[in-house]
């Protein structure tokens, strides 16, 4: 698992046409294109993918999309998480995970419970798993914190419990994952433009939203992270900090999706309440891409 887990992971982007149907030959087309170019692991039905607005139905068929353009060429993750303990552990019962070799589960969201209630949220979910549980914690979205204490007590405590995506963007929380984890325990950076001094600290890599633009590029620094070739990594780090700022300026996945059109890969479509990039940042991403 632990191989399976390090390196380039991307949170790929569910492909809408204009009518707001799955665009699965788009989808087919992002795979391949990110398998191609070095994406070490693709994480599906996640917050880039607007799992929130997608239907269990399409989830369904989104992954079969996945599955069979991936063929077996790289580890697939799974997004199965929310603040409804029953009814993550009944998804987890009807799924087919014959290729799927994790899934991520996020803190829950709304109800800000306390780090107990955080505790036996991912203890049910770990009893119930057939797959190995990579924990997610993103404050910004779930409006609670998962301290490093609690993952810390989940890592030790449950074998199935095996990597932590951890998006709190605070050098000081990561610092204290990787000091005080279990030895093969990995600890992930959800957050792009720490994802390369998390990699140096002693982090597995990171699950990124714009390593899907730039599988080669990105992938290349955090091998080179990964090798402890500091100085050659950090001048690609500095090449993507202004992108990795434009896409997150007005919403996630609006602004990867704007990317990922310059590039000719899908449209820039979202589903509400989400809205596609103004045309202010349209043209500042084109510019980038442009003198990239």
């Amino acid at each position: 698992m632990k191989n399976k887990l390090t390196g380039l992971g991307i949170a790929i982007v569910t492909p809408f046409k204009k009518d707001l149907s799955v665009d699965h030959e788009a989808l087919e087309k992002l795979v391949n294109y990110n398998i191609e170019n070095g994406t070490d692991y693709i994480v599906i039905s996640g917050t880039t993918g607007e799992s929130v607005t997608v239907t269990k139905q399409e989830k369904k068929e989104i992954i079969n999309t996945i599955v069979m353009s991936n063929n077996n060429r790289a580890p697939l993750v799974l997004g199965i998480g929310g603040n409804n303990t029953a009814e993550i552990i009944e998804e987890l019962k009807a799924t087919d995970f014959s290729h799927i070799s994790a899934i991520l589960s996020v803190s829950p969201a709304y109800s800000k419970p306390t780090q107990e209630g955080i505790y036996q949220h991912f203890k049910a979910i770990s009893m119930a798993s057939p797959v190995p549980i990579i924990l997610y914690n993103v404050p910004g979205r779930t409006s609670s914190n998962m301290l490093p204490e609690t993952v810390v007590r989940l890592a030790s405590e449950f074998e199935n419990i095996v990597a932590i995506k951890e998006a709190a963007g605070n050098m000081s929380q990561y610092f204290q994952l990787i000091k005080n984890k279990p030895k093969d325990f990995l600890v992930i950076s959800g957050d792009d433009d720490l994802a390369l001094p998390v990699t140096l600290a002693g982090g597995a890599g990171v699950i990124s939203v714009i390593g899907q633009a730039f599988p080669k590029q990105f992938s290349r620094m955090i091998h080179l992270g990964l090798e402890g070739k500091a100085k050659e990594a950090y001048k690609i780090h500095y090449s993507f900090l202004e992108i990795i700022s434009l896409i997150f300026a007005e919403n996630n996945p609006a602004g990867i999706k704007a990317v990922l059109e310059q590039l000719k890969l899908t449209n820039n479509t979202v589903r509400l309440p989400l809205v596609i990039a103004s045309n202010s940042l349209k043209e500042k991403i084109a510019s980038f891409i442009k003198n990239f």
